[in-house]
C-alpha cells in the first residue's frame, strides 16, 4: 500500500456516499459521527460493515464517510458500495471476493416518477360505477 488514503463513491436510490479508507484500527465515522450514533438499526450497521467482513479487514482500516440524500437504508447501501470501491483502490486482490458478494454492482432500482392523471406512479384514482 503506497498511498495513504483510498477513495470510493457509492450510490443507492437517491443517496450518494463519499468513502475514504485509510490504514487504522477499524473506526467507522459517518458525517463526523460514530456509526453506532448515526445508524439506529443494527441491520444497517451490518450492511455497512459487510465489505470489511468479506475481505477480513475490519480492524485494518479506518473509514470516513460523507453521505447525503435519501433515507437510512439507501444511505447504508451507498456506503457499502463506496466502501467496496475504496477497498479495491487499496488492494485489487479483494475484487473476486467483493464481486462474488455483489458489493461492486450499482443497484439500478430507482423511484418511478408520478404520471399525470394518476395519484402516484401507478396508483389510479378510485373507480366508482355510479
Amino acid at each position: 500500500m503506497a498511498k495513504e488514503k483510498f477513495y470510493g463513491t457509492g450510490r443507492r436510490k437517491s443517496s450518494i456516499a463519499r468513502v475514504y479508507v485509510m490504514p487504522g484500527t477499524g473506526k467507522i465515522t459517518i458525517n463526523k459521527r460514530d456509526i453506532d450514533e448515526y445508524f439506529g438499526l443494527e441491520t444497517l450497521k451490518v450492511v455497512v460493515r459487510q465489505p470489511l467482513a468479506a475481505t477480513e479487514t475490519a480492524d485494518k482500516f479506518d473509514v470516513i464517510v460523507n453521505v447525503h440524500g435519501g433515507g437510512t437504508t439507501g444511505q447504508a447501501g451507498a456506503i457499502r458500495h463506496g466502501l467496496s470501491r475504496a477497498l479495491l483502490q487499496a488492494d485489487a486482490d479483494y475484487r473476486p471476493v467483493l464481486k462474488k458478494a455483489g458489493f461492486l454492482t450499482r443497484d439500478p432500482r430507482m423511484k418511478e416518477r408520478k404520471k399525470y392523471g394518476l395519484k402516484a406512479a401507478r396508483r389510479a384514482p378510485q373507480f366508482s360505477k355510479r
